[in-house]
């Protein structure tokens, strides 16, 4: 993950990357570190993404399954 950009992240591109970015989550791996203290909850993690950058349910899933694959490979 390194210094991944947000926007690396499946399901966010430039639109919700740059509203995670004003609220501080600049990288991937900040987020990562959001998805860990949510305790890897699909449906709190969902919410969060939703709440924070608006993204959608596909949005949603996409990142949320990109974070839980690499959670699984790299935990």
């Amino acid at each position: 993950m390194g210094e991944k950009s947000v926007m690396a992240l499946a399901g966010i591109g430039e639109v919700l990357g740059k509203r995670l970015e004003e609220k501080g989550f600049d990288k991937a791996y900040v987020v990562l570190g959001q998805f860990l203290v949510l305790r890897k909850d699909e449906e709190l993690f969902r919410e969060w993404l939703k709440d924070t950058c608006g993204a959608n349910t596909k949005q949603q899933g996409d990142c949320y399954s990109c974070l839980r694959e690499w959670c699984d490979s790299f935990l």
